[in-house]
């Protein structure tokens, strides 16, 4: 049996750091890019074999990945956790943080759940270089969809806050003002990220988080999915990737911590060195990744990213059915 080699472990490493976060799709590169290469790149890093030691790889790389992105967000995850035992010791759902964290908890079952009953059907049959250039080329399309539809979203979402505000003026007197004295919405862009995502449904959260079921098909995004799914529900670029990110991390970490026994059983023998490797080039580049993203949101769109999947997608499906 031919192990991974340290060239390939921190190369695909990188590549896991990066994709997981960006909204490009890890799985789908995964795939593609060894499958581009081809010879031994293309026989070691082959997801969709069953008893291949690269899937115990992955294993380690979604760890690290998970482990950036708590490292990243320790402070909103310390408030989150704290939300959660203090709502049920006190039977309540009031604070933010108390109901951002049953929001991930609601939000995070539909694909904990489908992940559990199709996660390996999906990647043994669909796992493969053709369905994968397909699929990164359809979530290129979402993610274009998902801009032309954000701003009629986004008109709807400030519609209904200047009739509620209307509606506690006339109970209440009291009201958003403009200098004019029209009633007006409140800014969402302001203000605790935090406090602005509990302010919202836990439906809107379970409908947002369900958009990560997509991600089993290896070329669709999770966090391109999931940041689509805000945009569609009104939230800003900002907060759709915030929101994103801290859905990502108990998923792919329970994904990972699940899979660990693989690591540690026949398929992780003799790979362990590439596996620590590769899980620092993912850490390190998944780490940079949000910082960068993170950032990039506060005033950019998924276009540039739904413009390379489309081109990836197309030209890797061209090559793969042409040559």
């Amino acid at each position: 049996m031919q192990l991974l080699t340290y060239p390939e472990a921190i190369v695909v490493g990188l590549l896991q750091g990066v994709t997981e976060l960006f909204p490009v799709s890890s799985l789908g590169h995964s795939v593609l890019l060894p499958a581009l290469i081809g010879g031994r790149w293309g026989r070691d890093l082959d997801v969709s074999a069953p008893e291949s030691p690269y899937l115990a790889f992955v294993v380690g790389l979604h760890v690290a990945t998970a482990l950036a992105l708590l490292l990243f967000y320790w402070r909103d995850w310390v408030r989150i956790v704290g939300g959660f035992f203090t709502s049920i010791r006190y039977r309540r759902i009031t604070t933010p943080e108390e109901r951002l964290a049953w929001m991930i908890i609601l939000a995070t079952i539909p694909v904990g759940i489908t992940g559990l009953l199709l996660e390996h059907t999906f990647r043994t049959v669909l796992g493969r270089p053709v369905p994968a250039a397909v699929f990164l080329t359809l979530n290129g399309l979402i993610l274009l969809g998902a801009e032309r539809l954000r701003r009629r979203a986004a008109r709807a979402a400030e519609a209904e806050v200047v009739v509620e505000a209307a509606m506690a003026e006339v109970s209440t007197g009291s009201v958003y003002r403009s200098r004019a004295g029209a009633a007006t919405a409140p800014d969402r862009t302001t203000g605790d990220p935090d406090e602005r995502l509990a302010a919202g449904t836990f439906w809107r959260a379970v409908q947002i988080g369900s958009a990560q079921v997509l991600a089993l098909l290896p070329g669709i995004s999770r966090s391109g999915a999931t940041m689509g799914a805000g945009l569609l529900k009104g939230l800003s670029h900002e907060d759709s990737a915030r929101f994103s990110f801290l859905l990502a991390t108990p998923v792919i970490l329970a994904a990972g911590v699940l899979k660990l026994p693989d690591l540690f059983g026949p398929l992780g023998s003799g790979i362990h060195g590439q596996v620590l490797a590769g899980s620092a080039a993912s850490f390190v580049a998944a780490y940079l990744a949000v910082r960068f993203l993170t950032k990039y949101f506060e005033h950019r769109t998924l276009n540039p990213f739904a413009i390379y999947c489309i081109a990836a997608g197309l030209a890797s499906l061209a090559w793969l059915t042409l040559r």
